[in-house]
């Protein structure tokens, strides 16, 4: 089945699902009249029709009227969730779960698979899968026991780079910047720094050391960074992030 072919269907319409729905758009790899939302009210549904989508407060319908079903539910309301669409579930489905801490084994026992494959799970899904997520970003295929690791790294991994991006903007701030200015700039170097990471495929140490001039701005800056142990600590939240997630996982 090629990719435009496949109608995607989202159980929770929050912030998670609208940012993969609007890559798939904006990727022009599904049309918006093949993607359907549900969510309980129509708090995050109108702008999903705003962009063309249509919606429903039906989790059923989502399944009858999907191939690609991506559950996006907080935590607490999967578990009824998959109750509820268990009997709608089908060999033709491909069933996807960005929910933190949520096992394989608990997805199949709704005759669900996710991309760490579940056993229902071929190359023809994980390639379409992959096809149509890595419009959205970096898309790899792992083993199950990484993706609560993900999770730290990248799903909470968001809220630190915000973080560090304020911290950076207020630095100017200080320093005599306006803040809408700062706030600009420090997402644009971020973006920067990123692209060469991913472009270059170089280790950031690499990339690090190749802006450092003996004795210039950057390594003054660096060594007040190492003295507030900024690694140490950013490593104890992708540890701590990880550990929720696992909990989560085993409640």
């Amino acid at each position: 089945m090629e990719a435009a072919e496949v109608r995607v269907g989202f159980v929770g319409a929050g912030r998670m699902a609208g940012g993969l729905a609007r890559g798939l758009l904006r990727a022009g790899k599904v049309p918006a009249s093949s993607i359907l939302a549900s969510a309980p009210s129509d708090k995050n549904l109108d702008a999903w029709r705003e962009s063309g989508c249509r919606t429903t407060h039906c989790n059923l319908e989502v399944l009858q009227e999907s191939t690609l079903v991506i559950l996006a539910t907080k935590p607490h309301v999967l578990p009824g969730v998959l109750q509820e669409i268990r009997p709608a579930v089908g060999p033709h489905h491909i069933i996807v779960s960005l929910v933190a801490g949520v096992t394989l084994q608990t997805l199949q026992r709704a005759g669900a698979m996710v991309f760490a494959r579940g056993s229902g799970a071929g190359d023809e899904e994980a390639s379409l899968l992959k096809n149509l997520l890595s419009s959205c970003g970096l898309c790899e295929e792992v083993p199950e026991s990484y993706i609560n690791i993900h999770t730290g790294l990248s799903g909470s991994g968001v809220a630190y780079v915000y973080l560090f991006a304020e911290a950076m903007a207020e630095g100017a701030v200080k320093m005599g910047m306006p803040g809408g200015l700062a706030s600009r700039i420090a997402a644009q170097t971020l973006l920067g720094a990123a692209k060469m990471m991913l472009e270059t495929g170089e280790h950031p140490a690499k990339l690090r050391g190749d802006v450092c001039t003996p004795g210039g701005t950057t390594i003054h800056a660096l060594h007040q960074l190492e003295k507030g142990a900024l690694r140490a600590t950013v490593m104890n939240a992708v540890e701590a992030a990880t550990n929720r997630a696992r909990s989560m996982a085993e409640d």
